[in-house]
């Protein structure tokens, strides 16, 4: 990644939002900060409800030129007209979805902290990679993507890779030089005014 260049954000949604209510506030966040790739992400394993939220939330995208990729289920991706897949399992099943869904569709692995990971989810075919959690938390096992991850990474690899997990403007301050897109979902949605805490985030990358 070039020195001058910035990284782009990659909006998270909530699990499994509302097709009812979360499209609108969805529009509202994207009206006012610009956002290279949103995520779908999926805790509900209902076929329709996930189908649902997929078309109301591709339409909101679509309409402002936003790719919409989904949580792990590659046979919804050409279903509902999306326009790839996030795997959460590393590399395991990058080769195998690449071949699925053909060389136009976006496929990212979320690689833990794994350099091994990443660079085999690279030679299987990914288009990106995420490391995660980025920033300090308690949950899971406490393991943490370190800054020199993403320094080794940006030094040696061109694939572009993501940051994520319990960001915030510490670690994306540190982070900025280093990584290509910072993956933002829960560290907005659980506030009030989810534009506005982007906004606060984004002054953090300089």
């Amino acid at each position: 990644m070039a020195e001058t260049e910035q990284p782009q954000l990659y909006l998270v949604t909530p699990a499994s939002p509302s097709p009812d209510s979360f499209p609108d506030q969805l529009a509202r966040v994207l009206d006012t900060t610009e956002i290279a790739c949103l995520r779908l992400r999926t805790a509900t394993q209902d076929e329709d409800e996930i189908g649902r939220i997929a078309d109301a939330l591709r339409d909101v995208a679509h309409r402002r030129d936003i790719p919409l990729v989904i949580d792990s289920h590659v046979q919804l991706v050409e279903r509902h007209g999306l326009d790839g897949v996030h795997l959460l399992d590393g590399s395991k099943l990058v080769r195998k979805t690449r071949k699925a869904l053909g060389a136009d569709a976006i496929v990212g692995a979320y690689c833990g902290t794994s350099r091994h990971d990443g660079i085999s989810a690279g030679e299987a075919g990914a288009d990106y990679v995420s490391f995660g959690p980025a920033g300090p938390t308690v949950l899971g096992d406490g393991s943490k993507a370190e800054a020199e991850l993403f320094a080794w990474w940006s030094d040696m690899i061109e694939m572009p890779v993501i940051a994520e997990g319990a960001l915030d403007v510490t670690t994306i301050a540190q982070l900025a030089q280093i990584t290509d897109f910072f993956a933002i979902g829960d560290e907005i949605w659980r506030e009030d005014d989810p534009a506005a805490a982007l906004k606060l985030l984004v002054q953090a990358i300089g």
